[in-house]
């Protein structure tokens, strides 16, 4: 079993961190141990790191620039306010809360987002298909709220496993894209 702890951000969310500007509002979503809000905290955003395990939350105590917040994303309704320039969510999916999470992303923010789908369940865990992506299922959750900046969907080898994942960025209509070059 990875431990989670040390595992370095996803080079996926690096890819597209630099269209998160420092001092940025970033809610990382199911953060675990808090590799991403670790890294944006250390690029100078303001991180909120949200988990139901306050245990792994405690890993974040005292690290500047994150604030840990222990929440049920899976019990109610949609429990934040407020809109987040950036959210990151990495291998966790509830589909309820994916317009309420849609919604808290800020008019010109950004969405990174990636998890494991359909075809995954060959390779372990997670294999319930309540846990796994559908065929281009992200892309649909966003079409009409955000602009696709990069979409990835298929076999991955990560953390020394096979996987199999979607991944998207997306900004919010309010933010050209492509950026006009100066």
């Amino acid at each position: 079993m990875t431990d989670h702890r040390d595992l370095a951000p996803s080079p996926w969310i690096v890819r597209f961190a630099p269209l998160v500007a420092a001092g940025a509002r970033v809610l990382d979503l199911a953060c675990g141990h808090g590799r991403h809000a670790r890294w944006f905290a250390s690029r100078g955003a303001s991180v909120l790191a949200v988990d139901r395990d306050s245990a792994a939350l405690a890993a974040l105590a005292g690290i500047p620039g994150v604030e840990t917040r222990a929440l049920d994303l899976e019990a109610g309704d949609w429990p934040l306010q407020g809109s987040f320039d950036a959210i990151v969510v990495t291998h966790y999916l509830h589909r309820p809360s994916f317009a309420s999470m849609l919604g808290a992303i800020a008019s010109d923010g950004l969405l990174l987002y990636e998890t494991f789908a359909l075809g995954n369940e060959r390779y372990g865990s997670p294999s319930n298909p309540a846990f796994l992506l559908a065929p281009h299922e992200l892309l649909e959750r966003v079409r009409g709220r955000l602009t696709v900046v990069a979409f990835e969907q298929g076999s991955v080898h990560q953390h020394g496993r096979h996987a199999v994942v979607q991944r998207i960025a997306a900004v919010g209509n309010a933010r050209a894209w492509p950026p006009q070059l100066a």
